[in-house]
């Protein structure tokens, strides 16, 4: 490793600071406990009011609860809250009625003595507070467009529920009472604001000077509930519950835990280069480290083969006969794989996985008990390589194979054959047909037979897998048993890898997406593995070319991580001022 001694680059702008200063002290980002005691006095003392002076606010106190508000956390930094801040009598005395007649429905459909307890609600604070603040959220944006709501699209209702509740501490600590009514019909307070199609009101904010000072929260106090135990809402690891739904699979592999994930990244921040400077390869470099992979003597392409009856329906523009000639030249080197590996410094093994017995369509790929013991072979492939401290790269040959990895892809993440069905190498658009209606079959003869396969992976591979894909899922597990990392190819080996976590979890912490193909598939399985490819080439070679490739990065990345000159620890970077606005 290169000696120690270079100042360390510190940017003029954002975080000063480094992994060595962090680690030294973690807890150096705390404000002092006057302050942090103040903030539990302000949040344990945040009550919801009923009863307000008419008395007016001065303006600097309304815009710095405000600016509180408008500094919450937000989906995307989407920030889609409005502030619509009322005054106007005629406007208040409006929403009022609406939230009585609301509350007057509501109490008739409770049983008797809690909809007396309703009735006995004070709801007066939209007449006498001197403001009502209306928290919009601006929804105009579609989901898709803002980062994190895609997978939440209710994320930026949340955003401004954390706007509300930065304007309801604030409140308190400025003295001012707080009280939020959602007694409305959210069309009719809308309309009665002039909001716009897409733009919703999350209720109405009385805001004003409190003409009561209650000890406790006022429906707790008038009997509705009490504050549960902090350990009666505190679930550890998951849903606790007689009739929860079933536990995920357990792993008998450990990801590797936070403290070595955590070095890794601190090594990589002592470097003479900007921090991320090698992009996704920063990352992988990361899981190598995290893994106890850094010293990695080189790595072994594995080339799996097979035949596969599906082949005969016409789902491949190729003979079958093209797989036996691919093998006998990779034994030869002289196959892509082969080639491919050999510029890559990865040593190469050809395995020979032999014949599935079915056509998907009609009858299972293979027998239970077949795929398992190909499982076991793969699993002591896999074994090895990890043994011999090297990276995995895997690849496979096999005519008809991405029609077999589409349709398994389909079954264990509960899609449709036109979810994952594409052009294969050299196909056409009649072809595509035959192969989409083959999988759709398929499908819908596994399901039928063995019901829904998305939690039985075994079954799955069994059922609509091949004898390569077996091997294959065998060797990722008994890499990742090893603590070897296994480099990924096309379709045809991360399906393999979807199977393999989906029997033990722990795995996806041993897994490098090489490269995405052009399967359709492909990179919804990278998705669900959470991997992002090192290369989008438009690669249609498989046989592990593409992980050969990869791997080669690979290893330069980490020459370099190891190469890079290093910086010296430095003083504490100066914060900067943390200053409480007035």
């Amino acid at each position: 490793m290169p000696s120690q001694g270079w100042p360390r680059p510190v940017p003029l702008i954002g975080d000063r600071t480094s992994a060595a200063e962090r680690a030294a002290d973690v807890g150096a980002w705390a404000f002092p406990e006057a302050a942090r005691d103040a903030l539990h006095d302000v949040i344990a003392a945040r009550r919801d009011i009923r009863r307000f002076r008419p008395d007016a606010v001065d303006p600097a106190i309304l815009e710095r609860v405000l600016t509180a508000a408008h500094r919450a956390p937000s989906v995307g930094h989407s920030q889609p809250w409005r502030f619509v801040v009322v005054t106007a009598a005629e406007t208040r005395e409006r929403a009022a009625r609406m939230a009585d007649e609301q509350r007057l429905r509501q109490a008739r459909e409770l049983e008797p003595e809690a909809g007396r307890r309703l009735l006995d609600l004070q709801l007066e604070g939209i007449r006498e507070a001197p403001y009502g603040v209306v928290v919009a959220c601006d929804r105009r944006t579609p989901a898709a467009g803002v980062l994190g709501r895609a997978t939440f699209p209710d994320a930026d209702l949340w955003s401004c529920a954390c706007a509300i509740e930065n304007l309801w501490l604030a409140a308190r600590a400025e003295g001012l009472g707080l009280g939020w009514v959602t007694l409305f019909d959210p069309d009719e307070l809308a309309d009665l604001l002039g909001l716009p199609e897409g733009v919703v009101t999350l209720g109405w904010l009385c805001l004003g000077w409190p003409d009561e000072r209650p000890p406790a929260p006022g429906l707790e106090r008038a009997g509705w509930s009490r504050r549960q135990p902090l350990e009666e809402v505190v679930l550890h690891e998951r849903w606790q519950e007689t009739g929860a739904t079933a536990a995920p699979p357990v792993s008998h592999l450990r990801a590797p835990d936070r403290v070595a994930v955590v070095r890794a990244r601190d090594e990589g921040d002592t470097l003479l280069t900007p921090p991320g400077s090698l992009g996704v390869l920063d990352r992988y470099v990361d899981r190598l480290e995290a893994v106890g992979r850094a010293g990695v003597s080189g790595g072994e392409l594995l080339l799996v083969g097979a035949r596969h009856p599906v082949s005969r329906l016409g789902v491949s523009a190729f003979p079958d006969s093209v797989t036996d000639d691919v093998l006998s030249a990779a034994a030869a080197g002289v196959s892509a794989g082969a080639v491919a590996a050999h510029a890559a410094g990865l040593g190469f093994r050809v395995v020979d996985a032999g014949t599935s017995t079915g056509d998907l369509l009609d009858r299972d790929a293979l027998s239970r008990s077949v795929a398992d013991g190909l499982v076991e072979r793969g699993r002591l492939l896999g074994a090895e390589v990890a043994a011999g401290h090297r990276v995995l790269a895997v690849g496979e040959v096999g005519i008809g194979n991405t029609t077999v990895a589409a349709a398994l892809a389909a079954a264990l993440l509960g899609l449709d054959a036109g979810d994952v069905v594409g052009l294969g190498a050299g196909s056409d658009s009649a072809m595509l047909d035959r192969k989409r209606a083959v999988v759709e079959g398929a499908l819908a003869r596994a399901r039928r037979e063995h019901g829904d396969l998305t939690a039985r992976p075994g079954q799955a591979l069994a059922s609509l897998g091949g004898a390569d894909l077996c091997v294959l899922v065998g060797a990722v597990l008994g890499a990742a048993a090893g603590g070897a990392v296994t480099v990924l190819d096309g379709l045809a080996t991360t399906v393999p890898a979807l199977v393999a976590v989906a029997l033990e979890p722990g795995v996806a912490a041993y897994l490098v997406a090489g490269q995405r193909s052009r399967e359709r598939a492909h990179a919804t399985a990278l998705e669900h593995l959470g991997l992002e490819p090192l290369l989008d080439l438009r690669l249609r070679a498989g046989e592990g070319v593409g992980a050969a490739m990869a791997s080669s990065l690979l290893f330069q990345a980490l020459a370099l991580r190891h190469g890079i000159g290093r910086t010296t620890p430095q003083g504490p970077a100066q914060p900067e001022g943390q200053r409480r606005s007035r």
